[in-house]
C-alpha cells in the first residue's frame, strides 16, 4: 500500500499549559511540525503503509530538522523540494479549555510551497505504483500558485491511475487572493477545479456547506448541534455534483466544550446509495464521548488517513462498516495525543474499534 500526500508542512508553536497568548508571551513555547497532508502521511506510515510526502521547503536548518522528523516516522521524503526561495510557514496555537475555544494564528505568507510552481514537482516518479493521492483544501487556499500545483497533482494522479482523496478542509482565514471574492466564493470556485478528479471526498460537519453550499438540514455546526440523519442527503448531493466521486465521508463533531466533544462519522457509497455510521452500539449510532481532549488539532487528518488506509486494507475494506469504524476510532484516539501527528498504531485502533474503551493500564 502506497499513499502520496501533497501539501504544506509548517512549524507549530503552541502555548504551554493552556495559557493564552498574552499570558505565555514573552516566554517559552513548544515547537513541533504539522500540516494537514503531512499529518495524513504520518498516520498511514505508523499504520505500516508506505507514505510519500511531496512539498517544497526553504533550504535551511529548520527544514533539515523537519525532514529528520518525517524520517523518524518512516515517511519517504525523496520528493521534498529544497529551494532558496520562500520561508517555512508557521502557525501559533492557543489551546482552549472548557468553554474557552482554542485559537490559531497563521503566519504562512510567502512560504516556499506557496511560491513553487506545480511543474517543478516530479509527479510521475512520486506517484509510481501509488494506490492513493491525498490532498486537502488547505494548500490550494495559500496562493494561486499552490492552487495550480494542487490541480496538476490531482490531474497527474488520475493520469497515472491513482485514486484521489480530497479533504475539503475549509479555512476562511486562508482564502485571501480572490480579487474581491469572499473566502467562500474563492474556495468554491477553486475547489471546483480539483473535485472532478476525486474518488473520495472527506469533510467535517460544515465543509459541504462552506465549499459547495450543501447544508445538512437544521444542523447548527457553531452551536454543536447536528441533524445527523440528514448527512446521507448531503453525501448524495455531493455525488450528484461530481459523479466521479465513489465515496463520501463526513466527520460528525458535536462540540459541548473545548475539552468535551462527541465524535463519530458517516461513509456513503455512491454505487448503491448506502450509508454507514460509526461508532455503532447495539445497531444504533452512538458517538464517542471524548470528555478530556488533550489536543483536537489534527483530528480530522487522522480520520482521513485511517479511512484511506482502511479502504486499501484487504480486511478493513471488505465491509464499509469496518472501514468507517476504523477511521472513527483512529481519530478518537488522536484526541488523546498532543500535537498534530496521530502516534497511534493499527493494533491500538483495532482494539478501540472492537470495544476496548476502558483506558485500563496494559501490563
Amino acid at each position: 500500500m502506497k499513499i502520496v500526500a501533497f501539501g504544506e508542512i509548517m512549524g507549530r508553536i503552541c502555548m504551554p499549559s493552556a495559557l493564552k497568548f498574552i499570558q505565555a508571551l514573552p516566554g517559552p513555547a513548544d515547537i513541533t511540525f504539522a500540516g494537514a497532508e503531512a499529518n495524513v502521511a504520518a498516520s498511514v506510515s505508523l499504520f505500516g503503509a508506505e507514505a510519500v510526502f511531496v512539498t517544497a521547503l526553504p533550504r535551511n536548518e529548520l527544514s533539515s530538522a523537519l525532514i529528520m522528523t518525517l524520517h523518524r516516522l518512516g515517511i519517504n521524503t525523496e520528493h521534498i523540494l529544497l529551494r532558496d526561495e520562500g520561508r517555512l510557514g508557521l502557525y501559533f496555537v492557543e489551546p482552549g479549555a472548557n468553554q474557552r475555544p482554542s485559537r490559531v494564528i497563521y503566519d504562512r505568507g510567502w512560504s516556499t510551497v506557496s511560491m513553487t510552481p506545480g511543474d517543478m514537482y516530479d509527479w510521475k516518479n512520486a506517484l509510481k505504483d501509488a494506490d492513493w493521492f491525498h490532498i486537502s483544501g488547505i494548500t490550494p487556499a495559500l496562493s494561486e500558485t499552490s492552487l495550480e500545483a494542487s490541480v496538476i497533482g490531482a490531474r497527474m494522479a488520475k493520469e497515472c491511475g491513482v485514486k484521489v482523496s480530497v479533504d475539503l478542509n475549509f479555512r476562511s482565514k486562508l482564502w485571501k487572493y480572490g480579487n474581491g471574492l469572499s473566502p467562500k466564493e474563492l474556495c468554491r470556485k477553486s475547489m471546483a477545479r480539483i473535485l472532478p478528479y476525486a474518488d473520495l471526498v472527506i469533510g467535517n460537519e460544515g465543509d459541504a456547506d462552506d465549499v459547495m453550499g450543501i447544508k445538512a438540514g437544521e444542523s447548527d455546526v457553531a452551536g454543536g448541534k447536528l441533524d445527523i440523519g440528514r448527512y446521507p442527503e448531503v453525501a448524495a448531493k455531493i455525488v450528484g455534483l461530481y459523479p466521479n466521486v465513489s465515496r463520501v465521508a463526513i466527520t460528525l463533531r458535536e462540540s459541548i466544550s473545548a475539552t468535551h466533544n462527541n465524535w463519530g462519522a458517516m461513509l456513503y457509497t455512491a454505487e448503491d446509495g448506502r450509508y454507514f455510521f460509526a461508532p455503532v452500539r447495539n445497531g444504533d449510532y452512538h458517538p464517542y464521548e471524548i470528555r478530556n481532549i488533550i489536543d483536537r488539532i489534527g483530528g480530522g487528518d487522522s480520520f482521513s488517513a485511517a479511512l484511506v488506509y482502511a479502504l486499501s486494507d484487504p480486511d478493513l475494506s471488505a465491509d464499509p462498516q469496518d472501514s468507517i469504524a476504523f477511521a472513527a476510532a483512529a481519530s478518537c484516539l488522536c484526541h488523546s495525543i498532543y500535537g498534530d501527528f496521530n502516534y497511534t498504531t493499527k493494533e491500538e485502533v483495532l482494539a478501540l474499534m472492537k470495544g476496548d474503551a476502558s483506558g485500563r493500564v496494559k501490563r
